[in-house]
């Protein structure tokens, strides 16, 4: 984003002039006192009227500090529609000068949510991040290539002579790649193009006595290597687990699986070091998983998944997690029925005092009224005999004995389709399905700051970054 100065500059007024002579351009006085909060509190006020509606949410959060080293806490909210469409805003971008303690930050985000008038009951989870897997080779090799790709963008002449040194070796024309901190996969991008430019970005080094301890060793390659062939299967998995708009916390009981069984495990032609990478992911990916009630939501929506159900949910835990499902569909019937009976109770009075309508007008009945007439009473008296236990028991079993769904379908488009069939566990699903596996979208709300507090932009006061964080995030 370009700083609201530059509607003043002599060459942008004049870019507009040859547009439409007749057009003109308000000041930046305007716009930032009038347009952009007439802008911002328009769109708070739909968003607001929006999520006041939602029965239940799941937020994501991060902390982040601007080029200023002003310290920022984003918090984004994700629920299912009526509609059964996944929705993902940035509610706030709040300043944070506390300290970065959980009690700090819980009181932050608590204090986010009433702002927006969000019950913190109606909260399923919150997706934080958290630290990744550490190792001296790995952070030593991955260092180098960073100060690489950097010696490379800040430099047209080494550019110019690895255009050179490229042509010379045959290697594709393929600039470096740089890190995202806010994007894993884009470490493994880099790593990656290192090594297939590794000759031609040696040659450019040797060349300048000041750049030589840049050379990739041989103990660096075999590092690099040995990363990137663990890395490079991943990336699918991690760009299906960073999505905001389609289901991704279901996926994570079968990608752990996967893992385990196959894509991390280990194969004949493995180096000890891809060894080691390997099994340092798999136990930090399974120690981080291995809390009881985070390993019990895993498996509750990996069952209100239709692709998965119980697949990938252990035999002997399987019972368990249906048995937390009813309780689970049980509490929210009785949420809604104690939501409901006090509005009830309020109209009754009122509903006492009009007038009865007048009784339906007969009609002559038609054939298949007939059948209509036995199946509704069949129904009816099997739910009378059924207690609510036991209706529950039997909706969620028949969900389980559904046909398969394809592995490529949306779970949210199957629900919005079958949610009549099975009302309880749809509105469990979509309680549950609307929760991020990842932190992903709160780190992209940091990337939309760092766009918006920028080197030309550093002055900004708070208010004015979440106004525009926001605008930008949500518009």
């Amino acid at each position: 984003m370009v700083p609201l100065s530059t509607v003043e500059k002599d060459g942008f007024r004049a870019m507009i002039n040859t547009l439409d002579p007749r057009y003109v351009i308000p000041s930046r006085k305007y716009f930032s006192q009038t347009a952009i909060p007439d802008l911002y509190r328009e769109h708070r006020g739909k968003l607001q009227a929006e999520v006041a509606t939602v029965p239940d949410y799941s937020t994501t959060a991060d902390v982040w500090s601007s080029r200023t080293m002003e310290p920022y806490l984003s918090l984004t909210i994700h629920f299912i529609n009526d509609d059964w469409l996944l929705k993902s805003y940035c509610l706030q971008t709040s300043y944070f000068p506390n300290d970065h303690t959980g009690e700090l930050l819980a009181a932050g985000l608590l204090e986010a949510l009433n702002s927006w008038g969000l019950a913190e009951q109606r909260q399923v989870a919150i997706t934080m991040d958290k630290t990744g897997v550490k190792d001296e080779r790995i952070q030593r090799a991955v260092g180098v290539c960073k100060k690489i790709v950097s010696a490379f963008s800040y430099s047209w002449k080494k550019r110019r002579d690895l255009g050179i040194a490229q042509d010379e070796l045959g290697l594709p024309k393929h600039m470096l790649t740089t890190e995202t901190p806010t994007r894993w996969g884009t470490c493994q991008k880099m790593i990656q193009r290192v090594l297939e430019q590794e000759r031609a970005i040696s040659q450019v080094l040797k060349a300048e006595r000041k750049l030589r301890h840049l050379v990739l060793s041989w103990q660096d390659v075999d590092v690099l290597e040995a990363v990137n062939k663990v890395l490079s299967p991943l990336q699918d998995f991690t760009d299906a687990l960073s999505r905001e708009h389609y289901v991704s916390v279901s996926y994570l009981k079968p990608v752990l699986h996967l893992f385990n069984t196959s894509i991390l495990a280990e194969e004949e032609n493995d180096t000890q070091l891809t060894e080691d990478v390997k099994k340092n992911i798999l136990a930090y990916l399974n120690e981080k998983y291995s809390d009881p009630a985070l390993d019990d939501l895993m498996d509750v929506t990996s069952l209100l998944d239709p692709r998965f159900r119980t697949t990938y949910i252990k035999n002997e835990k399987v019972e368990h997690i249906i048995s937390r499902a009813e309780e689970k569909i049980k509490l929210l019937k009785d949420q809604h029925e104690a939501s409901t009976g006090m509005s009830a109770l309020s109209t009754a009075s009122g509903a006492a005092a009009e007038p009865v309508p007048p009784p339906e007008e007969k009609r002559k009945k038609s054939f298949s009224s007939f059948f209509k007439k036995q199946r509704m009473g069949s129904m009816g008296s099997s739910s009378v005999r059924l207690s609510d236990e036991e209706s529950i028991k039997m909706e969620l079993r028949t969900y389980l004995q559904t046909t398969e769904v394809d592995s490529d379908a949306d779970p949210l488009e199957w629900w919005k389709c079958h949610q009549a069939n099975f009302p309880r566990v749809a509105k469990l699903a979509r309680r549950y399905l609307c929760i991020p596996a990842t932190s992903s979208p709160s780190e992209r709300a940091y990337s939309t700051g760092g766009n918006i507090v920028t080197c030309h932009r550093a002055v900004l006061k708070p208010d004015a970054v979440d106004r525009l964080v926001f605008l930008a995030q949500n518009l």
